[in-house]
Formats: C-alpha cells, structure tokens, sequence
C-alpha cells in the first residue's frame, strides 16, 4: 500500500484532518500527519465548519489532534501522495516556503495530491493548477482562476480528479473524494 502525507496546522478543518487519516489507514495505506514547526507527539487545534444555512460556515472549536510524525524530517521522495486539508491553516501554511517546496515536489514527481476546501489556497500558491480543473470552498475560486486553474463549481458532496490532482469543495465529498484519491495512490 502507500505511504500518505498530510500537511496540516493549527485549525485545520476537523472533518478533513481525522476522516482523511483514519480512512487511508482503514484501507492500508501509512499515513504521516506533520504541522511546520512541531513534532511527532505535538499536537494541532481544529476547528470544526459547518453548513447551517448562513451566508458562509459556522466554526466551532474542534479536537486536538495529536501529530506522528515531525515536518523537518520528511521527504516528497518519502511518500506516494499528499493530502492536503481545509480549514483555515491553509491561508498562513501557504506563506511557508518549505510547504510550498514539498507541495512543488509531489507536482513536479507527477504523485497524487488531493486538497480539499481551502487546501487549495496552498496548491495555488505552489503554482501547481495552471491548466487544471480544480474544486475548492467557492470563496477559493478567485485563487484558483488567477493561478490559471479552471475552477469547478460542484456539487458539495462531488470531487474531481485531473491528472494527479483530487480536488472536492468541502468535507461532505469525502466519499468521492478519498475514493479518487486511493484510486490513483
């Protein structure tokens, strides 16, 4: 089976750090979580969104969740595939030039990458979806049309997959989604 990373920080989408990590493990695959700046034992904050007719999510206070394995020490050589979550970690991970470098190197080796909601805004900062159809949450979309991606505006509960990017807007896809992504890892 494969080897998964997942780059994940402090308030990341609840949902789309432990359904992602558990499923991958359910079906065999080893799966690394890793925060920049922490440790394998240290832990992140989430936050859990919700869809609850607002104009946008709700955020509550989600779990800590604890990290196995410490960002300074992986490798994109290490690992078969990339999974980026959502949440708002994204939007402050994207200005980390050692992610975007890790992210540049699974795109680069043409290995499955999957993002989920505002995991996007750490792809379109890697310049890795020009020329891709890519989801996102719909407030990403500007991103991603500027990075020269076309964005796709699906159903909440669908994902797309181009080349070797998995993209789905939000948590809800993650049947579709975590299955195209074990499809091509």
């Amino acid at each position: 089976m494969a080897n998964v990373l997942i780059i994940a920080g402090d308030f990341v989408e609840d949902y789309e750090l432990m359904v992602p990590f558990q499923a991958l493990q359910m079906v065999g695959h080893q799966v690394t979580v890793v925060c920049p700046d922490k440790m394998a034992g240290d832990t992140v904050k989430t936050a859990i969104h919700d869809f609850e007719g607002d104009q946008t999510y709700t955020e509550k206070p989600g779990h800590l969740f604890s990290l196995n394995g410490a960002f300074a020490e992986v490798s994109a050589t290490d690992f078969d595939g990339l999974l980026i979550p959502g949440g708002r970690s994204p939007e402050y991970l994207r200005l980390n030039a050692t992610v975007i470098e890790l992210v540049q190197a699974f795109a680069d080796s043409n290995k499955p990458i999957a993002a989920v909601c505002h995991g996007a805004q750490i792809l379109t900062a890697a310049n890795v979806v020009k020329g891709k159809r890519v989801s996102a949450y719909p407030a990403c979309a500007p991103e991603v049309s500027q990075a020269g991606g076309e964005y796709c505006d699906i159903a909440v509960t669908e994902a797309i997959t181009d080349g070797n990017l998995v993209t789905a807007p939000a948590w809800p896809a993650h049947p579709a989604w975590l299955a195209q992504f074990n499809a091509l890892l």
